[in-house]
């Protein structure tokens, strides 16, 4: 393995955007994040070898943020700036017919792994591969699930309207 400086180079970026599409909250993101590699560090021998290190470091990152939830027994949403790359994509469909909050309350009532790749995927700004690698899946397995959460929270839009 790497020396720990230049693991944190390599994937603090990543581990922070994960952070950020579950907590929703940049300073809570960074805080948990800078706990990950000190966990790490701690944790050092216990490393493997048979994931990325990256998945490693999102699973610490993950445990981390479940605690903070326990510890705190509250969810955090904060204003997410929410954005897609083309106009007439479904998710700016979606966006545009609801308000943020209103599409995090249906978001957070998908069911995993749906709720969590599209987190990823809009929040985090994370791409098929990462969000694969982070959740020890393929890219493709990323990109269907990420089809079949959006046209499930499609549905529960139509269902509302």
């Amino acid at each position: 393995m790497d020396s720990m400086e230049q693991i944190y180079k390599m994937h603090a970026k990543t581990v922070c955007r994960y952070l950020l599409s579950l907590t929703h909250n940049e300073d809570l993101a960074e805080e948990i994040t800078q706990e990950t590699f000190c966990q790490a560090i701690r944790c050092v021998g216990k490393y493997d070898g048979s994931c990325k290190v990256s998945t490693w470091l999102c699973s610490i990152a993950k445990n981390l943020w479940l605690a903070w939830m326990k510890k705190n027994k509250e969810i955090v949403i904060s204003d997410v700036e929410i954005e897609t790359d083309t106009a007439h994509s479904a998710e700016s469909m979606v966006i545009s017919c609801m308000s943020k909050v209103e599409l995090m309350r249906k978001l957070h009532q998908l069911k995993e792994p749906f709720r969590e790749i599209i987190y990823l995927r809009l929040t985090g700004d994370l791409s098929f591969r990462e969000i694969g690698d982070i959740m020890g899946k393929s890219e493709n397995w990323a990109r269907v699930n990420y089809f079949r959460g959006k046209e499930r929270l499609m549905k529960e839009v139509k269902k509302d309207e």
